[in-house]
């Protein structure tokens, strides 16, 4: 592990590729994330990748591997728990649940928001976690929209963009999340600079998973940032959803079908293939 908490481009890719060549292995879990992930993408044998279709799953960094295998070699991939997750000693039982109904079966599923969430440093204290009661999703434009998932952690996401690697939005529910580096204001940036991609129209809704309370978002500044966009005013948008930097932490499928439905009833989320 070098001064970047990493190692080198080579090194990574051996693993990757020999962990892909491998027809024992079924899936690869990422250890942890970080800032680089993207510095492989040149390097990656997709047609090798291709021939060997298996489970690829982590978050953060991850993403940038995530939706650029899903885009050149054409397969699902998926946002959820690191390697490093599954060490949770409390309050793992739904990323569990939700890791097997995307990763271990293939019957579509509803996700069910959690009852509590954690934003504590599990990894330095097990036995000191601080679980909050789960306000459920939040409405910010209703609507039923229904696509291809595409995205999570948007500084990664947003790495791709005018690169070959980039996954495309057309026809797409769009999955953002960000963690304790940003703030509203970053985020709104990033936001905007998707809506400015020509594919942007193609979105059909956005998923935006729950931020960290370091970030300083809330509930009200993230609809007054939505409500600035024109172009987002039609499709649907839920956000507080189980995914991002918070715990628990639901799999959901990079290139698979999802569907979402907001109404004065409620937010509901369908994962349709995975």
């Amino acid at each position: 592990m070098d001064e970047f908490s990493s190692s080198s481009v080579a090194s990574r890719i051996a693993d990757i590729h020999e962990a892909f060549s491998d027809a024992s292995v079924d899936g690869i879990l990422t250890v942890i994330g970080g800032y680089n992930s993207n510095q492989l993408l040149k390097h990656l044998d997709y047609d090798l990748l291709a021939k060997n279709p298996k489970i690829l799953c982590g978050f953060s960094d991850v993403t940038a591997l995530g939706n650029a295998i899903m885009a050149k070699s054409k397969f699902i991939t998926y946002t959820g728990p690191h390697f490093s997750s599954w060490a949770i000693k409390y309050g793992f039982d739904y990323s569990i649940e939700y890791f097997k109904k995307c990763c271990m079966s293939n019957e579509p599923y509803e996700l069910i928001a959690s009852d509590v969430w954690s934003d504590d440093p599990w990894f330095v204290n097990q036995e000191d976690r601080d679980f909050l009661k789960n306000e459920g999703y939040w409405i910010i434009n209703p609507g039923i929209g229904q696509g291809r998932s595409v995205g999570s952690h948007t500084r990664c996401l947003s790495a791709l963009q005018g690169t070959e690697f980039w996954p495309g939005l057309n026809n797409s529910i769009l999955l953002l999340e960000e963690d304790f580096e940003t703030n509203p204001q970053l985020f709104d940036r990033l936001l905007q600079s998707f809506i400015h991609l020509p594919d942007f129209k193609g979105v059909k809704g956005i998923l935006v998973g729950r931020f960290q309370r370091n970030s300083e978002m809330t509930r009200e500044l993230l609809t007054k940032i939505i409500s600035t966009k024109p172009e987002i005013a039609n499709i649907p948008v839920i956000a507080n959803v189980n995914f991002g930097h918070t715990l628990p932490l639901a799999t959901l499928p990079i290139g698979g079908e999802l569907k979402i439905m907001a109404d004065a009833g409620g937010a509901r989320i369908f994962v349709m293939s995975h």
